[in-house]
Order: structure tokens, then C-alpha cells, then sequence
């Protein structure tokens, strides 16, 4: 028996983010899944070591790995078109059930246990899903900022808007994260080096 799951996670390279924007640098959903579970990573380390928490650093990094993995299925919608009103946002969360599902009958049924949680959220762990959900609002800034620092007005109310979710995120390690990380973002590499 042959299984495609693997080859089709692969193809998380080919599907560009930010379709209605014009960018400076394309970033695919790989790209943007591994910054995702960088900070998620960050994220749930600066909650055990600073806030006295014990999140599993190494599951929220591979759930963050494997959030947007159905997009290779669905495409990326853009955000405005996604969370245009509720109707839209109820049948979008059903396309991308639907797709969790096609993914997972590509593995052997011995496996699918260990994916189910990529695309089935589990109560268990909702506290990690919240730091995922920070990490790839993050994320979003940062490529926001990076589109900026290049010249590139398209992006200026997105940066606007990206920093305003960032400050309405109420969570403790992303204020530390936003106090002690996220300047960093904005310098560039000659200033990062002095």
C-alpha cells in the first residue's frame, strides 16, 4: 500500500501566503509554519521559565508546524475573504475540517492517532493552540515589518493592523515576547551586529 500524506505535506512549499498583497518576498506556507513554530517554540519556553507555567515546548512546535498543512488542499484564503462575516468563517472551518479528513486518510490507519490532533483540535491541549494562534499572529507582524523596512507601502496598514492584534493578545509571553523580542524585528542587520 502506497500512502501520500507525507508528498502532499511537501507541497506546503507551493502555496503562497499573502495573495492580495504585493510583496517584496513571497513567503509559502512552509516558510511561514516553520516561523510559526519558532515562536510558539519561544512562546511556551518564555511561559515555563518566566510565568511558572509547564507547557510541552516540543508539542506546541509541532502543532504549530502542522497548522496550516490543509491549505495544501484548500489553497490560502486571504484573511479579509476568510473572516469576511460569519457565514463565510463557519463554511471555510468546515472546508478546512473536510480537508484535515482527506489528509488524514493518507496514512496508515495505525498512524492516524498520531496526526489526529494536527487537524482535530483536543481539549487537552487548548492552551497550546493558544500560543500557536499568538505565535502566527506574530508571525504575520514580522512579515508585515519586513515588507515595510523594504519600501513596501502595501504593507503599512497591514503593519497597523498586525501590531494592534499583537497588543490585544492577553497573554504573558507575548507581552515578554513583544517587550523583549520583537524590537529586534525592526532593526536592520548592520544595526543588529553593532
Amino acid at each position: 500500500m502506497k500512502y501520500n500524506f507525507f508528498a502532499m505535506v511537501n507541497r506546503m512549499k507551493l502555496i503562497n501566503r499573502w495573495a492580495l498583497m504585493q510583496n517584496t518576498n513571497k513567503e509559502n506556507i512552509a516558510e511561514h509554519s516553520h516561523s510559526v513554530a519558532v515562536i510558539a517554540h519561544a512562546l511556551a519556553l518564555i511561559g515555563n521559565k518566566e510565568f511558572g507555567k509547564s507547557y510541552d515546548e516540543g508539542r506546541v512546535a509541532v502543532l504549530a508546524l502542522y497548522h496550516d498543512t490543509t491549505e495544501v488542499i484548500t489553497g490560502d484564503m486571504p484573511t479579509p475573504v476568510k473572516y469576511y462575516n460569519d457565514d463565510i468563517k463557519n463554511v471555510y472551518k468546515d472546508i478546512e475540517r473536510v480537508a484535515g479528513e482527506r489528509l488524514l486518510a493518507m496514512l496508515p490507519e495505525s498512524y492516524k492517532g498520531d496526526y489526529e490532533a494536527f487537524f482535530e483540535k483536543k481539549p487537552e491541549d487548548e492552551e497550546l493552540w493558544k500560543l500557536v494562534k499568538a505565535a502566527d499572529k506574530i508571525s504575520a507582524l514580522i512579515k508585515c515589518i519586513e515588507e515595510y523596512r523594504m519600501g513596501n507601502k502595501e504593507f503599512e496598514i497591514a503593519l497597523k493592523a498586525q501590531e494592534k492584534k499583537i497588543d490585544e493578545i492577553n497573554l504573558p509571553e507575548v507581552e515578554f515576547f513583544k517587550k523583549h523580542f520583537l524590537p529586534a524585528y525592526y532593526l536592520t542587520l548592520d544595526e543588529h551586529t553593532k
